[in-house]
């Protein structure tokens, strides 16, 4: 064996430990029972790769730790479900890179069989009302984004801002849960998904309306809070459309494209709106 091959043999052995860890990890955790023992299984069958390999490269490899833990931390904010899609298409590749090369020809039908195992065991119920958070996260950027651009011209004034979207924003939190309640209840749907789905749109919508108005409560000149806000803004947009991309296997560029466009045309006029309503007016707060 060359050195160039030891090399990637030698990447090959981290990434089996790499994933024994995870797996053992996440099955220990895992609140389903079934689930965890899937999990614990394929941990093992990781550790199995990992002592084949280490008869090529002949090294004790110990699992990487920062990424194990990287990994924890990332399914306890956003869920297993993410998680296990992230898996899933490290598998897939992993999978195809091990039919390259002969000696590794058997792990890429295990590595196939871990990608089948981890598609069956996310869990869709959780995603069920990703529609609904969709709906409260795009509605508050879109009209906060808006609001927030044209307030800053039309009152000057950081803490009036801030209250005055605050009000809105308990309103508007309220109007969206309702309306999505309604909107199920109209569907058919029963009394508890209804509710959730309530529950989600309010709380995607006012969360994100909490960290787009509060530059406002703490920086007094209201353009540089505005400035603030349209970051925190692409930051959000960014941060939900990767995890979205991710559980839903849709692209990340193109929604990421459209949902900054659209909220920041939004802003752009209604900037341009509470700068003309306020000459006309001749209103200055």
């Amino acid at each position: 064996m060359d050195s160039k091959t030891r090399k990637q043999f030698q990447k090959f052995q981290q990434e089996e430990m790499d994933g024994y860890d995870i797996y053992l990890s996440l099955g220990k955790r895992a609140k389903d029972a079934e689930n965890g023992r899937i999990l614990v299984e394929m941990a093992h069958v990781e550790l199995n790769h990992a002592a084949y390999i280490k008869k090529y490269t002949d090294l004790d490899i110990l699992p990487n730790k920062k990424k194990v833990l990287l990994y924890r931390f990332t399914a306890w904010i956003f869920g297993l479900t993410f998680v296990l899609k992230m898996l899933e298409r490290n598998e897939k590749l992993t999978s195809n890179i091990y039919k390259q090369y002969p000696e590794l020809m058997s792990f890429s039908k295990e590595e196939d069989e871990h990608e089948d195992q981890l598609i069956r065991l996310v869990n869709e119920s959780r995603l069920k009302y990703i529609g609904s958070i969709v709906l409260g996260l795009n509605d508050a950027l879109v009209e906060f984004t808006g609001a927030l651009a044209g307030f800053t011209l039309a009152l000057s004034n950081s803490k009036l801002i801030a209250l005055t979207a605050s009000i809105t924003a308990i309103a508007g939190a309220l109007s969206m849960g309702a309306s999505e309640y309604l909107s199920n209840k109209t569907e058919g749907n029963s009394m508890s998904q209804a509710v959730t789905s309530a529950v989600y749109t309010g709380l995607a919508f006012i969360i994100t309306v909490i960290a787009l108005i509060s530059p406002f409560a703490f920086i007094a000149t209201p353009i540089y809070a505005l400035i603030l806000t349209l970051t925190i803004a692409i930051l959000i947009i960014a941060l939900f459309n990767f995890y979205y991309a991710v559980v839903c296997d849709k692209s990340f560029h193109k929604r990421f494209a459209e949902m900054a466009i659209i909220s920041f045309s939004i802003a752009a006029i209604s900037f341009s709106l509470g700068y003309l309503l306020k000459i006309f007016t001749g209103i200055n707060v």
